[in-house]
């Protein structure tokens, strides 16, 4: 029963640590082991794709404090405040910027209007167009 348990969890390192296990849950050789199914369903956390509009500065913190969570990711209309005033719109950038590096996260433009930004567990493709389109803004 030790080497088999040990086989399947990797849990003790050394049989004397089943054998505290062992002593701790009254259990005997052969008995059967409770596992608690709560915390298998606590661990596996979904992710939320979240839309936000972006009206004024102040709307920043709302994303920041969700992105700061790590199980969201943000899809961002700067629309509205392109629009109405270009300078609080690069502030709001520039600010979602460094909280992203900050959660080692990344963000993106896609389109004129919108932005992704995601966490650190997340990953932003970026295809070969994109790239040439940088280059060729850059040489500009």
């Amino acid at each position: 029963m030790k080497k088999l348990l040990k086989k399947f969890t990797g849990m003790f390192s050394s049989p004397e640590d089943y054998e505290e296990v062992e002593e701790k849950s009254g259990a005997a050789e052969g008995d059967y082991v409770e596992i608690d199914s709560d915390s298998i369903k606590k661990a596996k956390k979904k992710v939320l794709v979240k839309t936000y509009f972006l009206d004024d500065f102040e709307d920043v913190k709302g994303i920041l404090d969700d992105l700061r969570e790590g199980e969201t990711i943000a899809l961002v209309n700067i629309k509205p405040l392109k629009e109405k005033d270009i300078i609080e719109l690069k502030r709001a950038i520039n600010k979602l910027k460094k909280t992203c590096d900050a959660i080692e996260g990344e963000i993106a433009g896609f389109g004129e209007d919108y932005i992704v930004v995601v966490p650190g567990f997340a990953k932003i493709h970026r295809s070969k167009q994109t790239s040439e389109v940088k280059e060729d803004a850059k040489a500009q």
